[in-house]
């Protein structure tokens, strides 16, 4: 059985991140997969502490991060992980900080500093990205606020061999907008991409949870 883990890497745990992730992972389950959110706000972890144990020669490189913490137990999960999903909320142009912390553990201990080796996964999954931006889509491009995502992208496709990023914009970040110094934005127009747009960026997670499963068969 196919197993997808999502990672949450919003500070709230029924928002719109950790909506699209669950919709991922019921697409994935619509395939027979077994799947697990993480919430990693709630974890007491930090980033990479560039430490190099899992760089060192004469067989003593660590094939994952040694160090431990909260953040231990989750990466022990991704070892048996047929795809991983990565959701964040797009905080002044870049992944969450948590979010960061968690793709640095993760990933610098896969990164080769040799040559001739690409990189020390040795297998490749399904991976993906989804982001919610509180910003119109045109809004995040003119601002340059997707480079970060792009990034992240990027380095999956690097280690993971693929990578596929669903990003919903103009999200609602708040019910009550007239608590909140933020004249910026039309809480008509917010309802109406709630109700129209959010839950097709929402599909679209469905069926890539469902992608990623039947992958990994």
């Amino acid at each position: 059985m196919a197993f997808i883990l999502g990672i949450n890497g919003s500070p709230r745990k029924n928002g719109n991140t950790a909506t699209m992730i669950r919709h991922a992972l019921d697409g994935a389950e619509s395939k027979g997969a077994a799947t697990e959110i993480v919430h990693i706000y709630g974890i007491d972890f930090k980033g990479c502490a560039s430490c190099f144990a899992c760089k060192r020669g004469e067989g003593k490189r660590s094939p994952r991060c040694v160090l431990e913490d909260g953040l231990t137990p989750v990466l022990a999960k991704f070892e048996k992980a047929d795809a991983i999903i990565v959701g964040s909320p797009v905080y002044i142009g870049d992944l969450t900080g948590s979010t960061r912390a968690f793709i640095e553990r993760l990933i610098f201990p896969y990164i080769s500093y040799e040559e001739g080796v690409p990189n020390y996964l040795n297998r490749t999954l399904s991976s993906g990205i989804i982001c919610t931006m509180g910003a119109p889509e045109e809004r995040v491009k003119q601002m340059g606020f997707d480079r970060g995502p792009a990034m992240a992208e990027q380095i999956f496709k690097f280690i993971f061999g693929s990578c596929e990023t669903i990003s919903t914009f103009n999200t609602t970040q708040f019910d009550d907008y007239g608590k909140f110094l933020a004249s910026r934005f039309d809480p008509a127009e917010k309802k109406a991409v709630r109700e129209n747009r959010f839950p097709i960026d929402c599909a679209k997670a469905f069926d890539m949870g469902a992608r990623f499963a039947d992958n990994a068969k």
